[in-house]
């Protein structure tokens, strides 16, 4: 398992518990991976082109950059993206790519959007780096 970014001890009720739910159903793994406010609309915008730190913060003008490149660290981490470097650029540029397996999640956070429309009340904003 890798390591949560959240500092705790290794023993408290939390981790326990924590440990005890990933181990009986990989859907909670699944959801810790991408669980955070931004993470899902970074995904998606990365699938639709915007594979550099800027073009996300364009697409996402309310995070901070801290907190985006937090989120694209923890992506990394889970193997969802990968930053490569962008050869012939002063300075080094970065570019983000989706991997297999962060491809593989579009369509499921696709359809967690479709369901979404479906049953949650109160949606109040759409996004142009949404996958709704």
């Amino acid at each position: 398992m890798i390591n949560v970014l959240i500092m705790r001890k290794e023993q408290s009720s939390n981790a326990i518990n924590e440990q005890f739910l990933f181990e009986v159903c990989e859907l909670n793994s699944a959801i810790s991976m991408i669980s955070g406010r931004w993470k899902s609309q970074i995904v998606y915008s990365i699938s639709q082109g915007n594979n550099r730190f800027h073009l996300l913060q364009k697409e996402l003008p309310n995070i901070s950059e801290a907190v985006l490149a937090r989120q694209l660290k923890e992506l990394e981490t889970h193997a969802i993206l990968v930053k490569q470097e962008i050869p012939n650029t002063t300075p080094i540029g970065v570019a983000y790519k989706l991997t297999n397996k962060g491809a593989d999640l579009v369509p499921i956070l696709e359809q967690l959007c479709d369901w979404g429309k479906a049953y949650a009340a109160g949606k109040a904003i759409t996004s142009p780096t949404s996958p709704c």
